[in-house]
């Protein structure tokens, strides 16, 4: 499999994965949305399906779509580590290539939450997002793009998203999903329903990233889009769902080989 496979593979499937993904989030959130408020047994299962839609289109590169899971599968010798720097260019383009079409999708929806003055006053209210003096750690909509903790413990949050992604890492490494032998349509469909049960289970404190360029990459696109009183992007908590789920897959990478290989 040379490098440009796996780079346009992975660029591919992290797209559609942050797509569907990213789309749930809001679909959930928006009022203008014929999803509104369905809550977070939606927002799982959403994800779940983005796994899976994301995984069967970039099976030609054994479908990591997760730096986390490039490290546990690199460690473990399914993957090279001359190609990680490669899986890791293509997973971070994706990922906000499928944040910047979110936003096309929903991009009415968007302009009207924006610009609601009720949306407004409940985060000028709680965050002091509209006060020009202020120093917002997150906007009104930054929760489509990226995930953020409810309650604010550097230690709790960190751990909780490397628990998380070693769960997903050690389910994918024990499947063997990222070895030669390629992806079967049971051990996508099985990963897809582990990343439903993470977040039910897992997702409450954080919202359950478990995937440094699934947060990262829509967060730099929240960034940059030019959407009015969008807010801050909270980089304060940034580095928590980028170091924690990597800490995460290289533990679980280390399990599967003292325990499993």
């Amino acid at each position: 499999m040379s490098s440009s496979d796996i780079f346009i593979s992975e660029t591919i499937g992290t797209a559609v994965l942050l797509l569907m993904g990213g789309g749930v989030c809001a679909a959930v959130t928006f009022k203008r949305s014929k999803a509104f408020n369905a809550g977070w047994v939606a927002i799982a299962f959403g994800w779940g399906f983005a796994v899976l839609t994301g995984a069967y289109i970039a099976a030609k590169s054994h479908a990591h779509l997760n730096p986390a899971v490039t490290i546990g599968s690199a460690i473990t010798g399914g993957t090279k580590w001359g190609q990680v720097p490669v899986y890791f260019a293509g997973e971070m383009l994706g990922a906000m290539i499928g944040a910047v079409l979110v936003w096309l999708v929903y991009y009415g929806q968007f302009r009207a939450h924006l610009t609601d003055p009720e949306v407004l006053a409940d985060h000028s209210t709680e965050e002091g997002l509209v006060d020009p003096k202020a120093a917002p750690k997150a906007g009104p909509v930054l929760g489509i793009f990226s995930t953020g903790p409810e309650i604010r413990n550097v230690v709790q949050n960190l751990v909780t998203e490397i628990i998380a992604t070693i769960v997903l890492v050690l389910a994918i490494l024990c499947l063997g999903l990222t070895k030669a032998i390629g992806l079967s349509g049971i051990g996508v469909l099985l990963v897809a329903l582990i990343v439903v049960g993470i977040g039910l289970s897992l997702g409450g404190p954080t919202g359950y990233a478990i995937n440094p360029v699934r947060d990262l990459g829509p967060r730099i696109v929240h960034a940059l889009l030019p959407l009015p009183n969008k807010g801050g992007s909270d980089w304060g908590y940034a580095w928590i769902p980028v170091v924690g789920p990597l800490i995460g897959g290289a533990i679980a990478g280390g399990i599967y080989q003292v325990a499993f290989a």
